[in-house]
C-alpha cells in the first residue's frame, strides 16, 4: 500500500472511530482485520498527527455585562465573551462561539443572509458540516468587489451553503450603483428576481461591522466616495453596515439618496435575527451607533470591546432633538 493510500486508510478508520462512533468490533468487521490491528492503526493515526485530540477550555460570558447591553440598548441578546490571555484566543473564542449560537439559528431558519469579510468567513469556517437542504444562502446586498479575495461577497455565500448541502442565491452587481436608472432596473431583471425575492424573506442575517476606511480599502470605492455618500457629512460616519453608513445614533446617512445595490434597509430590518461579530475595540464606536439605531438585535464579542463601548457612550450621549 502506498504512501498516500495508507494515509486515506488510516483517515477512514479514525473517520469511523472519532466521529462515526463505530467500535473496535465493528471496525474490525468493517475491514476484514483484527482488532489488534485496528487498534495498531487507530494509534498510529494519533502518534503521526493524522489525528488530533484536544480538550477545549469552556467558553464562558459575562452576564452581567450581558444584561446591562440589553436593557441599555433593547436588543434580544449579547453573547459577551470573558477575555483571555492573548488577542489570538480573544478573537477565536469569540468566532468559535458566533459560529456555535448561529448555526442553532440556522437550523431554525429557511433564508439566510450574509454579507463578506474576514470574520464572516471565520465563522463559517467553524460551522459544524451537516446536511440541511431546506435553507437558502443569499446575499441581499451587491458584491464588495473583493473578486479575488476568499472573503469576497460571492465565495462566502457558496462556502457557507457547502457546510449545509443547501443552495445559495447571489446578487451578481456591485455593492454600490450610481445611476439610479439602472440600480433600480437591474433589481426588476427576471434572473436576479429569485434572489432579491428570496432575500426579502430572511429570518436570519449575520455580519462583521465595518467602518469608511474598509470602504476606503477598495480602490473603485474611494475614488467615487463624493459620489456613492453624496450629501453626507463623512465626519459623521460611525460605522458601515448593509453597506450603508450611519452616524453614533445609529441614524442610516444616506437614506435619501441610496446607492447600494440591494434590498431595502427598511426590508432588512424586518429580519429576526441580525447578528453582529465584533472582535476588535477599534470597532467600539462603529458598534454603539448600530446598538442605539436598533441595526442588530444580537451582538457577539468580548469584554473589552463591550467595556469600550461603554466607554463610548459616556463620552457621546445621545443629544435629545
Amino acid at each position: 500500500m502506498n504512501d498516500v493510500k495508507h494515509q486515506e486508510f488510516l483517515a477512514n478508520i479514525a473517520q469511523d472511530f472519532y466521529i462515526s462512533k463505530m467500535t473496535v468490533t465493528e471496525l474490525s468487521q468493517k475491514y476484514d482485520l483484527s482488532r489488534y490491528l485496528i487498534n495498531k492503526s487507530l494509534d498510529e493515526a494519533l502518534s503521526s498527527g493524522l489525528v488530533k485530540i484536544s480538550v477545549a477550555t469552556p467558553i464562558t460570558r459575562n452576564l452581567e455585562l450581558e444584561m446591562r447591553f440589553k436593557k441599555e440598548f433593547g436588543i434580544r441578546d449579547a453573547f459577551i465573551i470573558k477575555d483571555s490571555d492573548t488577542p489570538n484566543d480573544n478573537n477565536e473564542n469569540i468566532i468559535e462561539y458566533a459560529a456555535e449560537e448561529i448555526q442553532n439559528l440556522i437550523r431554525k431558519s429557511r433564508v439566510v443572509g450574509l454579507t463578506w469579510g474576514d470574520t464572516v468567513l471565520s465563522t463559517i469556517a467553524h460551522f459544524q458540516t451537516q446536511f440541511k437542504d431546506d435553507v437558502v444562502f443569499t446575499q441581499f446586498v451587491g458584491d464588495n468587489m473583493k473578486y479575488n479575495s476568499l472573503s469576497g461577497a460571492t465565495p462566502i455565500v457558496e462556502k457557507a451553503a457547502t457546510k449545509f448541502g443547501a443552495p445559495y442565491l447571489t446578487m451578481p452587481g456591485p455593492l454600490y450603483i450610481m445611476n439610479n436608472d439602472a440600480r433600480i432596473a437591474l433589481q426588476k431583471e427576471p434572473a436576479l428576481f429569485p434572489a432579491f425575492n428570496t432575500a426579502s424573506r430572511m429570518d436570519l442575517l449575520f455580519t462583521g461591522i465595518g467602518t469608511l476606511s474598509s470602504v476606503d480599502t477598495i480602490p473603485v470605492w474611494k475614488q467615487h466616495q463624493t459620489e456613492i455618500f453624496k450629501g453626507v457629512d463623512l465626519e459623521q460616519v460611525a460605522g458601515m453596515l448593509y453597506g450603508r453608513p450611519y452616524d453614533i445614533n445609529g441614524n442610516i446617512l444616506n437614506m435619501t439618496d441610496d446607492k447600494t445595490f440591494g434590498i431595502s434597509v427598511d426590508n432588512i430590518m424586518t429580519t429576526t435575527h441580525r447578528i453582529g461579530i465584533v472582535k476588535s475595540k477599534f470597532k467600539a464606536r462603529a458598534l454603539l451607533g448600530a446598538l442605539r439605531g436598533q441595526l442588530l438585535t444580537e451582538v457577539v464579542t468580548n469584554e473589552a470591546v463591550a467595556n469600550r463601548v461603554l466607554l463610548e457612550e459616556n463620552e457621546n450621549p445621545v443629544i435629545a432633538q
